[in-house]
């Protein structure tokens, strides 16, 4: 689920495939095309693939399949792939799918005769009390886990931070303010890799997204995303609803931070995904209510695949996550950042404040490109030399 609300108010874009995840491409309604679309089957030279990969290096895949997942595999590989098409795959197939009707039915089950709550053309059933929002939470958050551990993901390395001398020192008088103890952030902040993302924050805190509006009418992740309250996005629409939109999560952020009961919300503020050693410019979008914020910073640990998903298709990804065995997640979980008052007047200041925390603790490195030149990437791997001006958009 993608893209942060700075960029509502651009041009229209295009979406990856989510579920149901936020979304984070841009582009022109003149380019409907795929973002891995090939568009011509010209080579590139090695010189070129370097300098790209120099250029762009956030996006690069450093795995044995090669970019784009596409690259000459040695035999043990071919056949260790094989193996797990005929064997593996099948299985997890069947069994993530038969969790996802399960969870269905318990949502659908919750929400009969309930009337979802509507406001600024939104729906969800997150702000639902009693029995039904806690076996929706529970069993979501248990159903999600299962299918992180059906994918590969059988352990889930947590580790948690807690503050230095000097942040407890600068934060003292802060604190003693919290009569009721430390305040409850408003909004989770956490680096983008994959869709995977997704799967591990709902097995986490169950928190709500940003997503495509035509998200709701997907059959069974429909519901599920009304459940997970998400905010959603038309983004097809040629009149801009940044403000409606952008005023609904901002809304939505300072009611978790002032209500317990309320769903937490979850934003990826790069926009997009990268191969997760980089971190990429913040966009505002998360820290325009000016409330606490709690960082999440995610990592992939791998040796043959690597299941980020920067310049590879979502079909490839998907077929080979499937045929790994196991996969690996770390999870790194800061303290809650609570912003100082000149923060809370600059969202940009703000932003960059928690960005650079965040490479910091998760040894991540800084990149200022964006959702632009990861287009601009993916189309010279294909082989576009024309580039549609739409690549060239830089992010705001």
């Amino acid at each position: 689920m993608e893209s942060e609300l700075k960029d509502l108010n651009s041009k229209p874009s295009q979406s990856k495939p989510v579920a149901p995840e936020p979304i984070h491409d841009e582009a022109s309604n003149n380019d409907n095309r795929p973002l891995l679309k090939p568009d011509s089957t010209t080579p590139i030279s090695s010189e070129n693939l370097q300098e790209l990969e120099k250029k762009f290096a956030a996006y690069v895949r450093n795995d044995v399949y090669g970019t784009m997942g596409r690259g000459e595999l040695p035999i043990k590989e071919k056949v260790v792939l094989s193996l797990a098409l005929i064997i593996l795959v099948p299985i997890r197939v069947v069994a993530a799918l038969t969790i996802l009707i399960l969870y269905y039915l318990i949502c659908r089950i919750c929400t009969l005769f309930s009337a979802p709550n509507r406001e600024e053309e939104q729906e969800d059933y997150a702000h639902m009390g009693g029995w039904r929002r806690a076996v929706i939470v529970q069993c979501g958050r248990a159903l999600s886990r299962a299918i992180l551990f059906v994918l590969g993901f059988y352990w889930i390395n947590e580790s948690y931070r807690n503050r230095n001398t000097d942040e407890k020192s600068n934060n003292e008088k802060e604190d003693k303010n919290q009569t009721e103890g430390p305040e409850r952030p408003g909004v989770i902040i956490s680096n983008h890799i994959s869709y995977l993302d997704i799967l591990y924050h709902m097995s986490s805190s169950f928190p709500s997204f940003v997503a495509k509006r035509s998200v709701a009418k997907l059959p069974l992740v429909g519901l599920i995303s009304k459940c997970l309250g998400c905010v959603y996005v038309q983004r097809e629409s040629k009149s801009s609803d940044f403000k409606g939109v952008s005023g609904v999560v901002t809304e939505r952020i300072r009611e978790a931070h002032q209500n317990k009961s309320a769903p937490i919300m979850m934003l990826f503020p790069e926009g997009t995904t990268t191969n997760g050693d980089f971190l990429l410019p913040f966009k505002t979008g998360a820290f325009l209510a000016k409330t606490p914020v709690l960082p999440v910073i995610l990592r992939y640990p791998y040796q043959r695949f690597s299941p980020a998903w920067d310049s590879i298709s979502g079909v490839r990804h998907v077929i080979f996550l499937l045929c790994q065995f196991v996969n690996h997640i770390e999870v790194t979980r800061l303290p809650v950042y609570y912003p100082s008052q000149q923060e809370k007047d600059d969202p940009k200041l703000y932003a960059n404040n928690v960005r650079r925390l965040m490479a910091s603790e998760g040894n991540l490195i800084l990149s200022d490109i964006g959702l632009a030149e990861k287009r601009i990437y993916h189309a010279a791997l294909n082989g576009n030399n024309s580039l549609p001006s739409v690549l060239h958009q830089k992010d705001d």
